[in-house]
């Protein structure tokens, strides 16, 4: 019997259950050991509704772990390789997949339905299946995956730490270094702090930014984004600065030559835009709800002012291709993973994980597994 914990209807807590039992992997599937999970915001979203998904679901998408079984034709790992698993399936083969955008593979539409490829889910408690988030489902301490879904990795990085490369980290580093267009000495702007807007800062110092505003309701955000490579920081809300106002100063008047969103709220979504220059590129990193819309002057945004709107889905990454790479940058120093780690924690802490998010309290929780 595996043990995880499980959203049982939105907005609800989630509750621990011993019972979890775990099929074994089909074709194309292997079975992980999870070694740790982080706490992501998206997993949140899923709770509350943002990210509309069948329930009973196990959450958690961020992990890593150790293969202990593959199913019948599974040839890129073997049992007790570790792995980094990819909430985004990489079939290499799809459309999207032989264009080189493999974080739109065809195979991931799948997810929706909480279940593997075939729609199906391998976890059950009492009888009853149990869906998986993101065709992962990493707040257990074992599930099955497609065999698509999981880089191996070299077994000396601690598997903590591997477990932030598969979203945080690709959906951070990614955003700077894949999907946007920063050049030496650009100012950067980054609105959202938390696990992933650190992540975004960390790119940008990578890709060559001059500057970097960091800006965020929290101060205790603000303190970790200097830490992670900020250059100047903006306190909004309750009376604090107004976020373009504040940019605009920070820019000699002109805007960032970038902007990241890294929130998924339609009016900070709208100052993105308004707080880059003329020509400047936006991207939008954080996830709204379904029912966010934007009004936006079409002759000023994007004719007159010639700016530049990208959408950003897990950094624009190659799996297979970013996380040896990101392992490098770590293993060279370049890349802070250990310094993301705010608190380790057993899976019945999830709920209280998820209110220290919300607080601002932590880069990142992480469950750790026996």
């Amino acid at each position: 019997m595996a043990r995880a914990a499980v959203l049982t209807s939105v907005g609800a807590p989630l509750e621990v259950r011993e019972d979890v039992e775990v099929a074994p992997p089909g074709p194309g599937e292997v079975r992980i050991k999870t070694g740790a999970s982080g706490v992501c915001h998206s997993d949140l979203s899923v709770q509350n509704g943002t990210i509309p998904l069948p329930t009973p679901i196990v959450l958690g998408h961020e992990g890593a772990g150790t293969v202990v079984e593959v199913g019948d034709g599974v040839t890129n790992v073997a049992p007790g390789d570790h792995v980094v698993l990819s909430f985004v399936p990489s079939c290499g083969e799809c459309y999207t997949c032989r264009r080189g955008q493999n974080y739109l593979c065809e195979k991931s539409q799948m997810a929706v339905m909480g279940g593997l490829l075939d729609g199906t889910t391998r976890l059950s408690s009492g009888g009853a299946p149990l869906h998986q988030m993101a065709m992962c489902g990493t707040f257990s301490n074992e599930t099955i995956v497609p065999a698509i879904s999981v880089v191996k990795i070299d077994n000396d990085i601690p598997l903590k730490i591997a477990a932030l490369i598969g979203c945080s980290v690709l959906t951070g580093v990614g955003a700077a270094l894949n999907t946007a267009d920063i050049q030496e000495g650009d100012t950067v702007a980054v609105l959202g702090c938390g696990g992933v807007g650190l992540n975004v800062i960390q790119g940008a110092v990578l890709a060559g930014a001059g500057e970097i505003i960091a800006i965020d309701t929290f101060e205790s955000k603000l303190e970790l984004a200097k830490h992670f490579g900020a250059t100047s920081t903006v306190k909004v809300g309750d009376a604090g600065a107004d976020a373009v106002t504040a940019v605009m100063d920070l820019s000699a008047g002109r805007g960032a030559d970038v902007s990241f969103e890294v929130i998924g709220l339609g009016p900070t979504m709208e100052q993105a835009i308004n707080m880059v220059r003329s020509g400047g590129e936006v991207v939008f990193v954080g996830v709204p709800r379904m029912d966010v819309m934007l009004n936006l002057p079409a002759a000023f945004t994007f004719l007159y002012l010639n700016k530049s709107i990208k959408g950003c889905w897990y950094g624009s990454s190659v799996v297979q291709r970013d996380v040896p790479k990101l392992l490098d940058l770590y293993r060279e120093g370049r890349l802070m993973l250990n310094e993301l780690i705010s608190r380790e924690i057993d899976v019945s802490d999830i709920n209280d994980a998820f209110g220290a998010m919300q607080a601002g309290e932590v880069a990142r929780s992480v469950v750790v597994y026996e």
